[in-house]
């Protein structure tokens, strides 16, 4: 019965009465074909730069694969909806303006022709996500998409830990867990295990998942996230979930309970166990080395203090490997400003706020949690990793969380089903009696 309560149907099965007086139509169904077009755009951001893989992985051709990856997605995409029915979405909107800087910079090849092909690449991956967007009705659905494909990348990290924990935890990494079977960074696999933790947890507090396949989700990403040393991954879930949860607490006991219970937790594991979380937040660094965010902060002063044209802080110098004198930037805020300049500082800006506001003006609801979750999640980590200005993960986990603001459910606010008449106790059935 509670499947049923949970779909809008009657309580005695399926709804077979028709339409009630008032109510809205229900949503279009999503082709199952839209997951395989998710789990396509996925595999195009995991990149072709990491650690040692197992089998030696030509770089060319993992960029075949996932570029391969990108146009198989945008054609299935384009098929699927070949009358071009989108939806209308402000974060759309503000990712394809974009392109605007992006091209305008990159067409000056300072960044050599790779600017051109980058440029090419976020068209494709912006232009399938507004194909996409005719099914964000349902935003749920492209939850349980983000959380299967990425425990399936997850998946295949487990695998190369168990196949050769050497590789999967080299010393040049300083033992933390990466890609063994496919060039996965730490940074990465926190992320994605950081994001599917997260979600899960907010579908199991509102009863959208059972435990038992929670807990078979949530219990190893925790592993391989714990394996990761990533503090920013961590720190970003546990703020995220903070901000998730809390938006939840009003309307729902399960989710005061769990609040609950994670304060206490947490502040029992801090005054029990701060010797050892010291040492795992440090991962054996100085104080001068962690003051410096493991050498990104000689990156940014580089980066800011480099003399530039007015083009060049207006438009940037086009889209790059998120590089600076060969060293990574790690910060997506700087990363945008040096390749698509203060015009793309502005929009990825105005693309944060915008869902956030949105989010804030929606009623207590799951679909808000999550969105809230993933829009907090990105923000937190933006200050240590890039991706907000090109085709990443980050621009995905935004997705979803556009898709969650644009369901008719974000609208409703989050309520505990009705109990029929007949299952109430005689005198509460006499109380609302007219």
């Amino acid at each position: 019965m509670s499947g049923n309560l949970m779909r809008g149907g009657l309580p005695g099965g399926p709804d077979t009465a028709g339409p009630q007086p008032g109510a809205e139509p229900r949503p279009e169904g999503t082709p199952r074909i839209v997951g395989t077009i998710w789990g396509l755009l996925i595999l195009n951001t995991l990149g072709s730069a990491g650690a040692k893989t197992i089998i030696p992985l030509p770089r060319s051709l993992i960029q075949l694969v996932t570029m391969g990856a990108l146009l198989t997605a945008f054609t299935l995409a384009l098929a699927l909806n070949l009358r071009l029915r989108i939806k209308s979405s402000a974060f759309l909107l503000l990712l394809t303006l974009l392109l605007v800087p992006s091209v305008i910079s990159s067409a000056h090849l300072q960044s050599g022709f790779g600017a051109l092909f980058r440029c090419f690449r976020l068209t494709l991956f912006v232009s399938t996500l507004w194909l996409l967007s005719r099914w964000w009705n349902d935003g749920l659905t492209f939850v349980r998409h983000h959380i299967r494909m990425y425990f399936a990348v997850l998946g295949t990290v487990a695998a190369g830990l168990v196949v050769s924990p050497g590789a999967a935890m080299p010393d040049l990494y300083g033992g933390r867990l990466v890609g063994a079977l496919w060039p996965l960074t730490p940074p990465q696999i926190g992320q994605y295990a950081a994001v599917i933790v997260g979600l899960t947890v907010l579908l199991v507090l509102t009863r959208r998942t059972d435990r038992t396949s929670a807990t078979v989700i949530i219990v190893p990403s925790l592993i391989l996230l714990a394996l990761t040393h990533t503090r920013t991954a961590t720190l970003g879930l546990l703020i995220g979930l903070a901000l998730a949860i809390g938006s939840l607490v009003l309307t729902s006991a399960a989710a005061r309970r769990f609040f609950s219970w994670t304060v206490l937790t947490v502040v029992v594991a801090a005054v029990g166990f701060a010797s050892a979380l010291q040492t795992w937040f440090l991962r054996g660094q100085d104080k001068e080395n962690f003051s410096n965010l493991t050498g990104r902060a000689k990156v940014w002063d580089a980066l800011l203090a480099a003399p530039r044209t007015t083009g060049e802080k207006v438009f940037g110098v086009g889209l790059g490997d998120k590089s600076f004198g060969g060293l990574p930037i790690d910060n997506s805020w700087l990363a945008v400003y040096n390749e698509q300049g203060l015009i793309g500082v502005t929009l990825v800006a105005a693309i944060i706020i915008v869902l956030a506001g949105i989010a804030l003006l929606r009623p207590p609801s799951l679909h808000r949690a999550c969105a809230i979750f993933l829009i907090s999640y990105c923000a937190i980590a933006s200050y240590t990793e890039a991706g907000l200005g090109d085709a990443s993960p980050y621009l995905l986990h935004l997705a979803v969380a556009a898709a969650l603001l644009a369901s008719p459910d974000a609208a409703a606010p989050l309520a505990t089903p009705a109990v029929p008449r007949r299952q109430l106790p005689r005198r509460a059935r006499e109380r609302r009696r007219p």
